[in-house]
Formats: C-alpha cells, structure tokens, sequence
C-alpha cells in the first residue's frame, strides 16, 4: 500500500481523517502507519511536520515523520503509560483518527521553502546561464539554494541586492501560489528544471502567479505575501556550484 498524502493536493491543509494500518515500535520510540496523512514527511530540503493523530481512545504525538517505501511512518509516542499491547489493542487496523499538524511550524518551513523557490525566480532572470541544482537546503539554521555556474569578476554586493530587490517587489505584488499537475512537454514551457516522471504520469508543478513554475512535493504559502521579506545572507563559489544563502523576516 501507499500512504495518501493529502498535501499535495492542499498544501495549506493541516487536519484530516484517516485509518490506521498498524502501530510498531522501534529504538525506542512509537510509529503509526495510516492509509492517510496530512504530515509531511522530511525530504526535497524541507522538514518534517510535528503535530498529534487523535482518537477517542488517547493522543498521538507526531515527533517526526519519514517516508519509506510510499509508505509515511509517523514516529513519536502516545500520551499516557500504558504498555505498547494496550495501545495497540485499541488502534488496530482500520480504528478512524484524525491527524492534525502544527501550525507554526508548518507556516515557517513553507515560507522559508517558499522563499527558496522565490530567489530562484530572481536568479532565472538576472542569470540565466545559471542551471539550478535540486540540492536546497530549506530549514531555519541556514537556508540556501545553489547553482551550477561562475561567478568570476561578479560584484556580488550589487549582485545580492539585485537579488533582495527581485524578491521584495514580488512580495509586495503579493502573487499567488497554486498546485498544477502536468506532463514534461508541461514543465518545459515554464521550468528550467524538468525531472524524470515515471511511466509518463503528471508531475506536481507549484506556480507563482502564472509566470514561473517549479517541480516540488513541498509545502509552500497561499501568497508571496506572507513570506513578508526576504535577506540574502551570502553568495559564494564553492567549486562548479554557486550558494546563495537566505533569510526570511521574522
């Protein structure tokens, strides 16, 4: 089985009903494999989701979430200190509970991921030349994106304002985010990076405004402007690749 993962349909979604598959335990810790779930689960250079999977019959919480296999596994613990028997006993295959997510964290790892793409933008039209690289690094401590290419001479002074001043008119302008799911023939016309898609199947394409697209499973913001500003911390060479490291405002 897979797990459904609601958020690429919704990625503002933060409850859902679902049913649990089974209840484990390993090193230490709890996991509970649903058919469903509105967590998302660490990958593409974004965090996991935290929050609580809830039920008549006790609380969950969701301390991190993996995927393996197409299949999400919610690791944590129950609340309360009843043996691992109990609580399976009550949450068996098929028992109805409802996941819900933590807010605030979920709003920060998407405007920072959000701002990554958003820099991204920029640089598609101040250095073309530049091929993006998938490698982003989208958390708190430290965000960055990164470039194949070369900076020799570059005033990257000039450079990093160029950059901000990008960003900030388009958070200002307050373009809209949206999903659409497309083919590769799709995604060339507004992406510069196109991944390979499995037996031809449309690939997930988040759009800001209609002018610039990026292939992601991540969660982003309804709107550029919730992001409310964005700093680059740094440019740099580092062999054939480019880092540009940046902030979003508190």
């Amino acid at each position: 089985m897979e797990t459904k993962l609601f958020y690429l349909e919704d990625f503002t979604r933060l409850t859902c009903e679902a049913g649990v598959v089974s209840v484990t335990q390993e090193n230490g810790k709890d996991i509970v494999m649903l058919d469903a779930t509105v967590f998302y689960p660490q990958g593409g250079g974004q965090p996991y989701d935290t929050g609580v999977i809830e039920s008549a019959a006790g609380k969950f919480v969701v301390e991190e979430v993996r995927m393996v296999d197409n299949i999400v596994r919610h690791i944590g613990h129950f609340d309360g200190n009843s043996e691992l028997g109990n609580r399976v006993s009550k949450w068996k295959p098929g028992f109805q509970v409802r996941c819900r997510v933590d807010a605030a964290r979920r709003l920060l790892h998407s405007r920072i991921h959000s701002a990554g793409h958003l820099v991204d933008w920029a640089v598609a039209e101040l250095k073309p030349a530049w091929t993006p690289d998938p490698r982003g690094y989208h958390y708190p401590n430290g965000p960055y994106v990164t470039y194949i290419g070369s900076l020799p001479g570059e005033d990257k002074e000039k450079l990093k304002n160029d950059i901000e001043e990008a960003c900030d008119r388009r958070i200002a302008a307050g373009e809209e985010v949206s999903i659409r799911f497309m083919n590769q023939d799709g995604m060339k016309k507004i992406s510069r990076s196109v991944p390979d898609l499995p037996d031809g199947k449309p690939g997930r394409v988040i759009m800001f405004g209609n002018h610039f697209g990026v292939p992601c499973g991540g969660t982003h913001v309804r709107n550029l402007s919730e992001i409310h500003g964005l700093a680059i911390r740094k440019i740099k060479q580092e062999g054939m690749n480019i880092r540009i490291g940046y902030d979003v405002a508190p």
